[in-house]
């Protein structure tokens, strides 16, 4: 088959589908890539065929307005700007999605792309696969990734509602948007206010979750065409090596901590660094700190602190002794993975969902929000994951359940049988 793939968003919602398309193509399917500009480069590494979605995300979320908002975690606030920002953006992505989907036999879509990928498949009259990278389907089983997780258990009738009301919520943002596209560039009816996740062209074809379910098992009410594959890793490149003196740091001392919050940037990044550096020094760590869009740095680091770039996680994570981060899926997957105890400092969106659900499991001390992150809360956490035995052998037994987990492959079949149906 002819597939095409689109994914819009940070590098976490770009990598695990780079990794289902090579999966994919290495099972003799012709696969193209549709993302924004600056994930080319990444994409063409792997060999796979780039098709350019106008935009960049990363200048979005290092504006300034957007720095504040995340460091504030006002989850509303978050999604009206980044609806705002869709609406300059939507024509653009239905015009260059339109393109690039022309002659495909099937989409694959990830929730960064669905409004989009729902109004192309049904302009070329093309099936639609859905995908998420976090529960998605309401159901009964826990509430939505969305709301504040500190809330009660209210039941399942509550769980049910809040997921139901949180889709409707986040369409309501980008309803204009894509409606415009949809007539301007598509020749369609504008979107309806209601079922914006539906589609005719999804009707009988599987919904498919790239996470674990030893991280996350099937609700027992999501219906059969809704499949938890396992997660999508992305491994590094061939012709990676590590820098040398990141080989020297390590080498020098026992398995550094790793601190990084990925795409999620900050108003005031060196006054970051800095409490990073006290919480380190109280526990006496050695750490690697990943500067990220945040921009996290400082000019005189103590020796026991060294500064990376862009280091492949599968790599990296099984030479520390425990990873901090923002909490998006696709780190929480690669610390869960390496076996490494996780420290989540959610900002927004699902990240609150994913700390918890790694304090739930025992792999990990309770998240600290961004919003209420001080010295002495990380140092506490850090001493916590480093030293709690019993916490670092469940995150063992984890990562061990997961290496044996091929989501890729599974993924990969239920895409076959499309095409044998």
């Amino acid at each position: 088959m002819r597939i095409a793939i689109i994914t819009l968003g940070s590098r976490g919602d770009v990598q695990p589908y780079i990794a289902l398309a090579l999966g994919l193509q290495k099972a003799g399917h012709t696969l193209r890539l549709v993302t924004q500009e600056n994930y080319e480069p990444l994409v063409v590494s792997y060999g796979l065929d780039f098709w350019c979605m106008r935009g960049n995300v990363q200048d979005v979320l290092e504006g300034v307005e957007m720095r504040e908002l995340l460091e504030k975690g006002n989850l509303l606030a978050i999604t009206n700007l980044m609806a705002k920002e869709t609406r300059r953006a939507a024509v653009q992505w239905a015009e260059d999605g339109l393109v690039a989907c022309q002659g495909m036999d099937l989409l694959i879509t990830s929730l960064g792309g669905i409004f989009i990928c729902v109004a192309l498949a049904e302009k070329l009259d093309i099936p639609l696969v859905q995908t998420h990278l976090a529960p998605f389907t309401p159901t009964k089983t826990f509430p939505s990734a969305l709301i504040p997780q500190s809330l009660p258990n209210l039941g399942g009738a509550f769980n049910l509602l809040s997921q139901q009301i949180t889709q409707q919520i986040t369409w309501l943002g980008f309803q204009p948007a894509f409606s415009l596209a949809r007539q301007k560039v598509l020749g369609l009816p504008p979107a309806t206010f209601s079922r914006p996740f539906h589609s005719d062209h999804s009707k009988g074809l599987p919904t498919m979750y790239g996470f674990s379910p030893s991280v996350i098992h099937k609700p027992l009410d999501w219906d059969a065409d809704n499949h938890v594959t396992g997660y999508w890793f992305l491994d590094s490149a061939d012709n990676w090596t590590p820098p040398s003196n990141l080989m020297d740091f390590l080498e020098a001392g026992p398995p550094p901590v790793y601190i990084g919050f990925g795409s999620m940037s900050s108003r005031k990044p060196e006054e970051t660094t800095e409490l990073v550096v006290k919480a380190l020094e109280k526990t006496n760590q050695r750490a690697l700190l990943f500067s990220g869009w945040g921009g996290l740095h400082r000019e005189d680091l103590p020796d026991s602190v060294f500064m990376i770039d862009s280091v492949p996680h599968a790599w990296l994570f099984p030479h520390v002794a425990a990873v901090v981060h923002h909490g998006g899926a696709g780190t929480i997957a690669a610390g869960l993975r390496a076996g490494m105890p996780s420290i989540v400092i959610p900002f927004f969106g699902d990240q609150p969902f994913w700390g918890k659900r790694v304090h739930d499991l025992g792999v990990g001390p309770a998240p600290i929000p961004r919003s209420k992150l001080t010295v002495d809360r990380l140092a506490q956490a850090i001493q916590e994951a480093v030293t709690n035995k019993a916490m670092r052998q469940r995150a063992a037994d984890l990562g061990a359940k997961i290496q044996t987990e091929d989501g890729i492959a599974n993924a990969v079949e239920l895409i076959q049988n499309i095409e044998r149906s």
